[in-house]
C-alpha cells in the first residue's frame, strides 16, 4: 500500500517509520529543510519531501494521484483540512486521514473536507484516562465514517447481565457487533458459544443511537 503523511514531527515520523516497517511505501512531506535533512538520515527508508503540503504542486510531487491513503497529521488544524480537501478533491485519494490537534476543531474534520477518518489525540487520551477508572460504563474510543458509527469499549462486572452468558443469549441492537473480548491480556475472536466472564472488555461497533441499549445489554443500567 501506498501511503503519504504529512508533517514531520513526532506523530508524523513515528508513523511513517513505523509503515515502513510493515512493509508499506512510505512518502513523508515535511516543509522545513532542517527537519527534513534530519528525517532522511534517521528513517532512510522513507522518501521525504521538501515542501509545503498545502500546496497542490507539493502533492503532485509527491505523486498524491497514486496513493492509497494519505495522512494529514501536521500540528496545524487548518493545514491539515486544507490537505485533506486536496487530496480528496483534486488527487482523489480513495482514503484520507486527519489528525485534530484542537478538540474544538473536530466538528470541520469531516467528509465535505475530505477526511473520511478524524483522529483526535486528546479524545483518545481521554478514553484510555476514562478506561482505566471506569468499570461498567461505556467508553467511545473512535469514531468512524463521520460519526455515524463509533468502536466503543465496556468492561464487565460480576453484576451485569451479560456476565455468565453465552454471545447468542445477549440481545444487543442489530446496529451494533462485539468485535472483540479482551480477558487476561489475550484478545478473544467472540463466537456466538464465548462466554462472558467479570473483567471481560468487551470491543464493539455500533451507531451513536445504539450505544445506550448496547450498554444496558451488556452491563447494565
Amino acid at each position: 500500500m501506498r501511503v503519504v503523511v504529512t508533517g514531520g514531527g513526532a506523530v508524523g515520523q513515528h508513523l511513517s517509520a513505523d509503515l515502513t516497517v510493515r512493509g508499506h511505501d512510505v512518502t513523508l512531506i515535511e516543509q522545513h529543510k532542517s527537519i527534513v535533512e534530519r528525517l532522511r538520515a534517521e528513517i532512510p527508508d522513507v522518501k521525504v519531501v521538501l515542501g509545503d503540503a498545502c500546496e497542490p504542486w507539493v502533492l503532485e510531487g509527491a505523486e498524491l494521484s497514486s496513493a492509497d491513503v494519505v495522512v494529514a497529521a501536521t500540528g496545524d488544524d487548518e493545514d491539515n483540512l486544507v490537505t485533506a480537501l486536496l487530496a480528496k478533491q483534486e488527487f482523489g485519494v480513495p482514503r484520507v486521514l486527519a489528525r485534530v490537534n484542537h478538540p474544538g476543531n473536530e466538528w470541520l474534520f469531516n467528509e465535505q473536507w475530505g477526511v473520511d477518518q478524524a483522529v483526535s489525540p486528546p479524545h483518545v487520551l481521554t478514553a484510555m484516562v476514562e478506561e482505566a477508572v471506569t468499570t461498567g460504563d461505556l467508553v467511545r474510543l473512535l469514531k468512524l465514517e463521520g460519526g455515524r458509527a463509533s468502536i466503543v469499549e465496556l468492561k464487565l462486572t460480576p453484576s451485569s447481565p451479560a456476565t455468565g452468558r453465552p454471545l447468542y443469549e445477549v440481545r444487543m441492537p442489530v446496529d451494533s457487533t462485539i468485535i472483540a473480548v479482551l480477558r487476561d491480556g489475550h484478545v478473544v475472536i467472540p463466537q456466538p458459544e464465548t462466554v462472558l466472564v467479570a473483567g471481560d472488555e468487551m470491543v464493539a461497533l455500533a451507531a451513536p443511537e445504539s450505544e445506550r441499549t448496547l450498554r444496558e445489554a451488556l452491563v447494565g443500567l
